[in-house]
């Protein structure tokens, strides 16, 4: 007996042989090297028997000399199931379309589900999102992956601590913690506004208390700014000093800058590629061929399939491969200070408060050295310089 599957691929057909010499067209099938199995003898005295789909011509040839008659039951595999489906091809159009829309339907944004937000930081989440491509009637394959999302939304929107982000079938659930501004805690016990730090006094702003000092004076660390002592000798009593003095101060810093870089940059020219994957295999269906740059950098974006709410066992992978090349850069010794100073004012502003404001800036020193640009700079920022000072009896 020949391979089932083998017979179901290449077609095979049930004969029914009837007449005397039934024996003799077997034995010729035989001779002749066709191979028929599942021979039956039926009580009408015929025979069946299967015979491949490619030699029925042969069979035919073979029946001609031999005293019987030959009748075909009935075809069976994949060259007869082809053909019945190109006779009822609207069904099978209307399944394909039916599968086809349930899967698009089934990657399509349908819900936006926010919780723990207020209204009005409700209102900021659903702009972002509509900027970032979510909303709507949107595939889930254009947007960016929820951790993606996360991160912008958290970077966008200030008075969020947290959002967590969760994809659930056709629907997005935000579940946000917003910030929660702490109470102005009032000082327990009076006290002075003293100085942290050396500055010349650049502006104030006394809520309470008798300020010490003017603008454009020159005050050192821990110098009282703001007293909260009020009234007169014999009649004076202690309070809490509130307000906010600004002062000129200086940080140094020093940097070096080479006037020669090798970059690592992009010229434009990518490939992208698509494939279906499940597990460590991988199906592409577009964007064949190897990679032929020599300096590239892959970014591959995985992308969950759903169908009816079910998330399938397998993801929608994007790989996008961008060529780079290497560029030798060379800078002028005023090209490397000024990306030098851009350089220092970014450390600056990492060791400043929030609030401090940078005024101008001074280069004390400045040499080339082994092809690099060393400065040493003076940073002229105004920030706030009061710090309250519990008033101790006896001051």
């Amino acid at each position: 007996m020949k391979n089932q599957w083998l017979t179901f691929l290449a077609g095979r057909v049930l004969v029914k042989a009837e007449g005397k010499g039934i024996e003799r067209l077997i034995n010729r099938l035989a001779q002749s090297g066709l191979i028929i199995w599942k021979v039956k003898r039926q009580k009408s005295g015929g025979v069946h028997f299967y015979i491949a789909l490619p030699d029925v011509h042969k069979l035919r040839h073979a029946a001609r000399k031999a005293d019987c008659s030959l009748s075909f039951q009935r075809g069976e595999g994949i060259p007869f199931l082809w053909k019945r489906t190109r006779k009822n091809g609207g069904f099978l159009i209307g399944i394909f379309m039916f599968f086809l829309v349930a899967a698009i339907l089934s990657n399509m944004t349908w819900g936006i589900h926010i919780t723990g937000a207020d209204p009005e930081t409700e209102h900021k989440i659903r702009k972002e999102l509509t900027n970032l491509g979510i909303k709507v009637g949107t595939f889930h394959l254009l947007s960016d992956k929820p951790n993606t999302i996360q991160r912008k939304l958290t970077e966008r929107i200030d008075n969020i601590t947290w959002v967590g982000v969760e994809l659930k079938g056709t629907t997005y659930q935000f579940q946000v913690v917003q910030k929660t501004e702490p109470d102005k805690i009032e000082m327990k016990s009076p006290g002075h506004l003293v100085a942290t730090k050396k500055a010349i006094i650049a502006n104030m702003f006394v809520e309470k208390g008798i300020p010490l000092v003017k603008i454009h004076q020159y005050v050192d660390k821990g110098q009282i700014l703001v007293s909260g002592t009020i009234g007169k000798e014999d009649k004076h009593r202690n309070i809490s000093a509130q307000g906010k003095i600004w002062g000129i101060t200086w940080y140094k810093t020093s940097v070096e800058y080479p006037l020669k870089r090798t970059l690592q940059v992009y010229n434009g020219a990518e490939k992208r590629k698509h494939s279906l994957k499940a597990g460590s295999v991988s199906l592409p269906f577009w964007g064949f061929g190897p990679n032929k740059y020599r300096h590239s950098e892959t970014e591959i974006i995985n992308h969950d399939l759903f169908f009816l709410g079910w998330k399938l066992p397998f993801v929608y992978s994007e790989k996008t491969i961008r060529e780079k090349e290497e560029m030798q850069r060379t800078l002028t010794k005023r090209e490397a200070i000024e990306a030098g100073k851009i350089l220092a004012k970014k450390d600056l502003e990492v060791n400043i408060p929030a609030d401090a404001q940078l005024d101008k800036e001074y280069i004390l020193h400045e040499e080339v050295v082994n092809g690099k640009v060393k400065l040493i700079i003076i940073f002229q920022v105004i920030e706030n310089i009061a710090m309250e000072k519990p008033i101790i009896q006896g001051d």
